[in-house]
């Protein structure tokens, strides 16, 4: 994870690491796709997949909340398990 440079004096958070972007990039682009008429009739397995999505950022903004670079590294390893 390579932090962006950044001319100003704003504290780095979780929402500049391009990690959590493309995580909720797609997070949003699965539940879009579970919204189409042919994947709603399968209720349970869309919103699981819904959540399982929505966890990978999650995982990533509550580790960069925790304070101590071992916390936010553990829950990135959190967030990278549940993608593979």
């Amino acid at each position: 994870m390579e932090k962006p440079q950044t001319t100003n004096t704003e504290p780095f958070t979780f929402r500049d690491l391009m990690v959590w972007k493309q995580s909720r990039a797609l997070a949003s682009d699965i539940y879009r796709m579970a919204a189409t008429p042919n994947l709603r009739s399968h209720y349970a397995y869309c919103d699981q997949l819904g959540r399982a999505a929505l966890s990978v950022p999650s995982n990533i903004a509550e580790g960069n909340d925790r304070g101590t670079n071992k916390e936010s590294l553990r829950f990135l390893l959190i967030a990278r398990g549940l993608i593979k």
